[in-house]
């Protein structure tokens, strides 16, 4: 059974840091790439960021470029997202999802869609 599982999520104050991660079972996540997206309350998901086992290959939005960062550890099968200076327009519902697609803006807004999906992890992001 496939499933990513996302964790590291909780209240942070604007300004703070916070890194979430994604593990994965049944599937290898070296062999996908690995986007990051967000709901927060009343809106559209967003994606943020795609991990591709290059960096060079990686693909940000600009409302997170600078601030957010994402990485891979393969030998623990997980990736990870580091989020600094945070702000209350980052409070939302974090999720991970496995594609075959080149990372890009189209994976991000779901028009090449993601094959596997995580449940979501709620970062929060007061004073």
């Amino acid at each position: 059974q496939v499933q990513l599982v996302e964790s590291g999520g909780g209240l942070v104050q604007p300004g703070g840091s916070l890194t979430l991660s994604c593990a994965g079972s049944g599937l290898v996540l070296s062999d996908y790439r690995i986007g990051w997206f967000r709901q927060a309350p009343g809106t559209e998901r967003e994606g943020i960021l795609c991990i591709d086992s290059s960096e060079r290959r990686s693909y940000y939005e600009d409302s997170v470029k600078g601030r957010f960062t994402g990485s891979r550890d393969n030998a623990k099968n997980t990736v990870y997202l580091q989020m600094n200076n945070l702000t209350p327009e980052d409070t939302a519902v974090y999720q991970c999802a496995a594609t075959t697609w080149p990372c890009g803006r189209r994976v991000l807004a779901g028009s090449y869609p993601s094959k596997y999906w995580g449940q979501g992890t709620r970062v929060t992001v007061s004073s």
